[in-house]
Order: C-alpha cells, then structure tokens, then sequence
C-alpha cells in the first residue's frame, strides 16, 4: 500500500465530516523512514490548498505563517525558506512555492500529517468520534512512512492516539510506546502550538529540540 492509495478514503470521510465547499488536506514531507512525525488535528480552510480550484499538493499549513515558525526555530526549516514564507501573503502562495517548502521539510526528514483529514472553514472543536473515524488511516500512514518518533500535538490528539487521558502539561518530553500494525514506536504528546496554543509555542519549541537532541 502507498499513502496516495488512502486519499480515497481521506476524501470520501471530507464529505461526510468536512466542509462540503472545501477539499481534503492530506500528509507532505519525508515519506521513507522520517526521523520525525509530526500529528496535528484537522485542517481548516486558511490552508489555501482546501480549495477545490487548488491544483497542487494537499499537505498541511500550505499558506500559514506560525508553524514554520516553530518549524525553524527547532531547526527543522531553513531561513532563506522561513524569510520567503514571512514575506508572502497567504494568496500569495502557489503550487511552486508550496513544493519548494515540503522539498525542505523533506530535506529535514520530517513528516507532517493530521489525524483528521476533514477540512473545517474554521478552528471549531470537533468530538473525538470524528477522529477515531481516521485512526486506523492513520496507522496505515505510520506504517508506510515508519518514522523514528512521532509527536502527537495537544491533548485530544495525544488521548485518541495513546488511548489514555493525556495532559501534556504532565508529560512534558516523556514518551510511550505504542504499537501499530505490530510495531513499537515512541511517541511524545507535546503542547498543541498554533491558535488558542499559541500561548504554549515556547514550550512546544523547548519540548520539540529536546525530542531532537535524545533522539
């Protein structure tokens, strides 16, 4: 199985979860045996790649600002990529553009994904059922790409996928193991950083580069 092979079932779960004006947001970055996954929640439609009209790679944070932030402040990003992602508009990105970033999250070998597919036109709270929807896609995923680690972001992603109640202020840099599809990976829960979490980006910065540093 490859991971272009599960965009079918991605997108069938946008129509019955997403916003209906809006596409699936996919996966981008390393895809043979990152150092890093990185999960985040669900996508939402200031990823100007949720556009229908859009015609090149669905990965996340297409036209966003504060996650390469914290991308190149863990050292995960290089500057002349970061100085070029400040200066533009959201619009302003195109489908050249958005290569030439996941070319260099590539470059770092990392991975980025969303337990959720579904696009949202907004950051709205969605119930743990919708994910637990993507779970099993989501292994799938993580057995194609077998990464070294992977970070879950924020506390409903991190319970959904370690299957316990999990607050990340209470295990800050510590991991667990996890099996999926009959292999153990380390994952590290780690403050959720854009949005309402922006107030915990400095955090997520420490937790992430010492993640890096014992891995």
């Amino acid at each position: 199985m490859k991971l272009e092979d599960l965009k079918i079932e991605y997108d069938k779960l946008q129509i019955k979860y997403g916003d209906k004006k809006l596409t699936s947001i996919y996966n981008g970055g390393c895809i043979n045996n990152p150092d890093i996954c990185f999960v985040f929640m669900n996508p939402t439609g200031r990823n100007i790649a949720s556009n229908p009209s859009w015609k090149g790679r669905r990965s996340p944070w297409i036209g966003t600002k504060n996650i390469w932030k914290l991308f190149y402040k863990v050292g995960l990003l290089d500057k002349i990529i970061y100085d070029d992602i400040i200066a533009k508009k959201p619009q302003e990105w195109d489908e050249k553009f958005a290569d030439l970033v996941y070319e260099n999250v590539e470059k770092h070998r990392y991975f980025i994904t969303n337990l959720g597919k579904c696009t949202q036109v907004d950051a709205r709270v969605l119930p743990n059922s919708v994910y637990i929807e993507y779970l099993d896609l989501l292994y799938k995923e993580i057995k194609i790409i077998n990464p070294k680690v992977i970070l879950t972001l924020g506390n409903q992603v991190s319970s959904i996928i370690l299957n316990q109640n999990i607050s990340v202020s209470q295990f800050r840099k510590q991991s667990f193991s996890k099996n999926i599809e009959g292999k153990e990976y380390k994952v590290y829960p780690v403050y959720y950083p854009i949005g309402n979490g922006m107030m915990n980006i400095e955090k997520a910065i420490e937790d992430i580069k010492f993640i890096i540093d014992t891995n």
